[in-house]
Formats: structure tokens, sequence, C-alpha cells
């Protein structure tokens, strides 16, 4: 369901399915072995894992993906023996359906139990109930990103969406969720709806947009709105963050109507080689000062309370978008693994939003 860009970490080893099925174990690691990672692209400051990799003597062979979507394949069919994970909410709930992820030791990652919030916990329960297979790594909102030189008024709605004074100026997500979420919320219903009458309105209302949206997009949306190359485009608040950064005119609002609050999590598949350095790993990822340095090479919240103390920056400790008062807004939610049934209902209707 995201939003990054893949690349090449200079201090790791990118990996392929060959090289996992080649073997494991201390052999082919550092004095202590190896723990192998499959992450989001630019999602991880390089500099944590050569620390990670100096303290303990373990290789991390760090591998990467582009959507949940791409990892998910790769870990049902076993083939590639990855040691640590880290997929969103749903498909959380999805591969802990399937029977896919070790059940976690958390006395192993006492620096998980200690320094994660509750509330990333109780809202990490929406799709692990009793917390036995993920720890919080990062999280946010999804929202509208608009530049305030190109837009006449204050955004408030999803409906600014379908404006057509915004023609071609206008930028969605390349994402069936994300992207039947917008429609779903502007409409007043479940993001994680499967009502087919429900379903047909937000296609409906999709097709209807799309003569006036320039283009679908994933990352591109990041670096079109710094550019000044769109007026308004939905986007991940950890990218909202960066883009003001870049670009003083954009301003990231969540809509009115609600929408998805979500998390990105670490879990442990069942076949991995490495489980005690897999533990090693989450654990030393949830220290507050690599935890810290993490969300300020990436800027996507952490949940790491610890971590979000030791912020220098005033203005980022308090801000609105990295750190939400969840309490000021209404009609939040997380995404839902919908079924095998429901993945397809979904893909079908985006199906058709795409070829009309």
């Amino acid at each position: 369901m995201k939003r990054k860009k893949i690349f090449s970490l200079i201090l790791a080893v990118s990996v392929t399915a060959t090289t996992l099925l080649s073997g494991c174990g201390a052999s082919a690691g550092g004095k202590n072995g190896q723990v192998i990672v499959y992450n989001w692209g630019e999602y991880i400051d390089p500099d944590t894992i050569t620390m990670f990799e100096e303290e303990t003597g373990i290789k991390v062979i760090y591998d990467e993906f582009e959507t949940n979507e791409i990892m998910y394949p790769k870990i049902e069919a076993g083939a590639s023996q990855y040691d640590v994970v880290c997929p969103s909410d749903y498909m959380i709930q999805k591969m802990i359906d399937n029977d896919l992820l070790a059940e976690l030791d958390l006395s192993k990652m006492p620096n998980a139990t200690a320094n994660i919030g509750e509330q990333y916990w109780e809202q990490s329960k929406q799709f692990d109930a009793k917390n036995k297979y993920s720890v919080p790594y990062c999280w946010g909102t999804v929202g509208i990103l608009y530049n305030k030189t190109m837009v006449d008024e204050p955004i408030t709605s999803w409906s600014v969406l379908w404006d057509e004074k915004y023609a071609d100026n206008i930028l969605m997500q390349d994402s069936v969720r994300d992207a039947f979420m917008v429609a779903l919320k502007l409409n007043g219903y479940s993001m994680n709806s499967l009502n087919e009458t429900e379903l047909e309105i937000a296609k409906q209302d999709l097709i209807e947009q799309k003569p006036l949206v320039q283009a679908y997009v994933i990352d591109q949306v990041r670096d079109k709105m710094i550019g000044g190359e769109a007026a308004i485009g939905v986007i991940y608040s950890g990218e909202a963050i960066y883009t003001q950064r870049e670009n003083p005119d954009l301003e990231y609002v969540i809509p009115e109507e609600g929408t998805n609050i979500w998390i990105d999590s670490w879990v442990v598949p069942k076949n991995a080689p490495n489980m005690e350095n897999a533990y090693k790993f989450i654990d030393f990822m949830c220290r507050p000062e690599i935890a810290l340095k993490n969300f300020e090479y990436i800027t996507y919240s952490t949940p790491n309370v610890a971590a979000q103390a030791l912020i220098e920056d005033e203005d980022i400790r308090n801000s609105s978008i990295a750190f939400p008062d969840l309490s000021q807004y209404s009609n939040l939610e997380t995404f839902s693994y919908l079924g095998e049934e429901g993945d397809e209902l979904y893909n079908a209707l985006w199906k058709e939003v795409k070829s009309n």
C-alpha cells in the first residue's frame, strides 16, 4: 500500500531469491551469523544497519519491495527465507490468517515492550488481535496535500478531488485500496466495505473523476507536488512532512469524512532460518536513539514514544502531521484483510476504473 522507491543500500547487500535459496546460517554471515531483512524501499537509515552489524557481529542481508502485493507471494511460497519482514496492517492480518508468521517472544525484545506506545499496540489489535505476531515500526495517515498558491480555498473534504476547476492538476494513488478508500469515505462508507452497492457507487465516482486526474502515482506524488506540477495530491503523511520541508507552499489535511490510519510492523515468517537474530534486529530497531535516526531519515512517524521524546526540533515533535491528536478526527479506520473473495472483488472493480 505505500509509497517508496526501490533503491540499493550502499552498506547492505541486496539479495535475490536465488541467493536466499543457496543457504543460510553462520557460515554465510558474520561471526554471529546473519539476518535477512525484507523491507520497503527507502524505509530505514542505512547507518542503523551498519551500527547493528558492528555491535552484534551479525551480517544484515537486505532486500526491498515496493508493495505489499509484491512481498506477499514470496513469503507465501517459502522459497525466499527471510527472517524479518515489514508488511502493512491488512497484509499482516492476511499472513496471520494463512499461518505464515511465527508467534513472537516479546521477552526477547525488551526495547519493543518498553518503548512502543500503548496506543500503537492497541491499534495493532485491529489486525493482530493479541499482539502475538507484530511489532509496530511506522505509522501515519493518508490525506490531501495541496499547494496554497494553486488552490483558491482551504481544503477540508475529499470532494475537492472531483472539482473540475482542478482538472489535470489532481494526483491519485495508483493503488486499489487507497483509491477506493477515498471514494468510499467521500460517500460516508467504510473503507473496508464489502457492500456491492457501496462499492459500485465508489467505482462510478472514480470513473467520473478519471478525466480530471493528471496521473495515478505512487512515489511521484512527492516530487510532482514539490515541483509545483500539480495542485492537489493524495499522499501519506510521512511524505507530506518531507514535501513541506522542500516546498513551504504545501499544506497537508486529513479530510473531514475520515481516512486511513495505518501501521507498518516488523514480523518474522514461520520459516525464518535465523530466528534469534531476527529478535536481536527488531529489538535494536526499537531502541530510542535508533528509532529516532530512522524517523529523521524516512520522515514516517515512529510509534516509539521514547524516540519521540528525543526529537530536538520542537515543530516536528509537536507536528500535527507527524503526531496528530487522533481524538480530533472522526471516521479513522485501519485497512482490514477482506479475504480472497474481497480482494478479487476490489481488483475487478479497479480494473473497470482503469479501463474506462
